[in-house]
């Protein structure tokens, strides 16, 4: 019974992982793409609703809902049709993630004076090639699975937010996801995401410090898109 335990913790922490890669941080605000899913509020709603309206933990929640029920409103046209499931992949993205700030800390010290422009091209090339390698993720997951949002924690003085949440299985098994969020202009955006601790940023910052030793950040852009080098997820 514990193999098969293990066996589904590591199935279900494959998938979360699969999922948060598709098209960046923003399909794991999806949760899990499938008509089971529920966002829950870890405290009585009546009690939170008046002052989570606006907050980084409302904004989870109202975009998880909106687009796990996009998601299976359109299931069948994104089954036929990848190129209308990757172009909503991108709307969403654009709209939740803040991938040049991401993009920036994936490149570490690579990328301390480096032009915005150089920035900019390698999260796009970045975000692209996750999508294209992982969006399929987001019609293949198991069904019962639900999601609580258990806090928001102020960082930084307020200009960073942590939301922690956690992916829960039918069978009751927990993971913990968690969100970095950061308020660019009015609007809070994700710029990391954490699954069982493990870190967006830190797992590519790892795998592309050795090419970025070798090459520019634009040459390892144009990598990436010629599929030369291939975001890893797992």
């Amino acid at each position: 019974m514990m193999r098969n335990q293990t066996a589904a913790r590591a199935s279900l922490r494959g998938m979360l992982q699969q999922a948060l890669v598709a098209g960046g941080v923003v399909v794991a605000l999806t949760l899990a793409a499938s008509p089971a899913v529920h966002a829950q509020n870890a405290a009585p709603a009546a009690a939170k609703t008046a002052a989570m309206q606006g907050s980084p933990s409302q904004l989870v929640l109202d975009n998880s809902t909106r687009i796990v029920a996009t998601l299976e409103k359109r299931r069948d046209e994104f089954r036929s049709n990848p190129a209308a499931l990757e172009k909503f992949i991108s709307t969403e993205f654009d709209r939740m993630f803040d991938r040049e700030y991401a993009a920036r800390l994936v490149l570490g010290r690579h990328g301390r004076g480096a032009a915005d422009a150089d920035v900019k091209v390698f999260a796009d090339a970045l975000s692209d090639s996750l999508m294209s390698r992982y969006g399929s993720a987001l019609l293949s997951f198991d069904t019962g699975l639900k999601v609580r949002v258990k806090s928001e924690t102020p960082l930084r003085g307020g200009a960073i937010v942590k939301v922690s949440s956690e992916f829960i299985r039918a069978g009751g098994q927990a993971t913990p996801v968690d969100y970095l969020m950061r308020k660019t202009g009015t609007q809070w955006q994700v710029f990391d995401v954490m699954v069982e601790g493990v870190s967006f940023v830190q797992t590519f910052r790892t795998q592309f410090d050795a090419p970025l030793q070798n090459k520019s950040i634009k040459q390892v852009a144009a990598d990436l898109r010629a599929g030369k080098i291939q975001a890893q997820a797992q």
